[in-house]
């Protein structure tokens, strides 16, 4: 069983949740994690798929928008993705050395997967994502390859783990053990419930900094585990699924206010930190080749409406982040370094 915020007593926000509080609350969304961990060569890392749909992502694309808060960061497939507002691959998350040969891989299986790309038609667009994991993780040695992002893709499921797995092996957070987390918001239209799901690679913050459901607990962590002053550095990846019939541009409206929820926590998102916010709609499918007639209909939220989203996009972000906190346990990983886990200081503080 995953170890979650609420497990520890604290809640975020006032919106309801989804029946699982994760991205894979929205219709169709499956995550898939695979796991490396060589501790004689001081290896902890791994891969995560967020896959957003069934069936083909090129030939039937969606919708999708990114932010980029602060761009120290190698992510791939970004540029194209703002261009053209689609989506036609799996997001891939990461360590900051495996992202060029996971994108090669995905580029791969893509081509295995349609014969027509680099053929009779264009190329495909892999979205891969990465956080600098190097402080747990060798990442001189650590090299992931096709079988590990196959392994991740197969993999994904709507129940899936959180914390120190996946792409979040080896990473930090607010100087503790961070990782992968993921939540869930609803918002009610017209009588029915629309999901605003979000899943985050959390790793960035300072400990003095962190802010636990309002509460300013840093300072008492800093003094609990003697900590020594640290520099926000490492970055957040923030993935938003939604089943709102947003388009393009408002996707990218979304992506950025979820940036809020990642201030919430503390962050004041340091120079060395690449923060980074992908949203995608699977309301609707977007077709590779152009129909009959040239045209396309597609339903789009009214942005009289489109408050209460962005207010999901926020708390489901900021909860990410802490469940992130609340399941990754203790990891002792290369040169000695190590991470503790959230959940075995918060008897240590006063007020929590």
């Amino acid at each position: 069983m995953r170890l979650r915020i609420a497990d520890l007593g604290l809640s975020v926000g006032t919106m309801r949740s989804g029946p699982r509080g994760a991205i894979t609350d929205v219709p169709g969304v499956r995550v898939g994690h695979c796991t490396l961990d060589a501790p004689d060569r001081g290896v902890h890392t791994g891969v995560t798929a967020v896959v957003p749909a069934p069936g083909s992502l090129f030939r039937e694309k969606l919708a999708a928008g990114v932010a980029v808060f602060n761009g120290f960061g190698k992510s791939m497939g970004l540029i194209q993705l703002q261009e053209k507002g689609t989506l036609e691959t799996p997001i891939v998350l990461t360590g900051v050395s495996s992202a060029g040969a996971l994108y090669d891989a995905l580029f791969r299986r893509a081509m295995e997967e349609h014969p027509e790309i680099c053929a009779t038609d264009g190329s495909v667009n892999p979205v891969v994502c990465e956080c600098n994991d190097s402080f747990l993780n060798d990442a001189r040695q650590a090299r992931l390859s096709r079988e590990h992002l196959d392994s991740a893709i197969d993999s994904a499921a709507a129940d899936f783990a959180e914390g120190a797995v996946g792409a979040g092996r080896g990473m930090s957070c607010f100087h503790l053990k961070g990782g992968i987390g993921s939540a869930s918001r609803l918002v009610a239209l017209s009588g029915h419930d629309f999901v605003v799901g979000a899943l985050v690679n959390a790793n960035f913050g300072r400990m003095e900094d962190l802010i636990l459901s309002g509460r300013r607990v840093g300072p008492q962590l800093r003094a609990l585990t003697e900590a020594a002053p640290d520099r926000e550095s490492g970055s957040v990846i923030i993935v938003l699924a939604t089943d709102a019939p947003l388009d393009s541009r408002q996707l990218a409206r979304l992506a950025r206010r979820s940036f809020i929820g990642i201030g919430r926590t503390g962050s004041s998102v340091g120079d060395g930190s690449g923060d980074i916010a992908l949203a995608v709609s699977t309301s609707a499918r977007i077709p590779h080749k152009a129909p009959p007639g040239g045209t396309i209909a597609l339903r789009v939220l009214h942005e009289d409406h489109i408050d209460p989203f962005f207010k999901a996009a926020v708390e489901a972000t900021e909860e990410s982040v802490l469940n992130a906190l609340a399941a990754a346990e203790d990891l002792r990983g290369r040169d000695g370094h190590l991470r503790l886990g959230l959940a075995g200081l918060l008897p240590g503080l006063e007020g929590v």
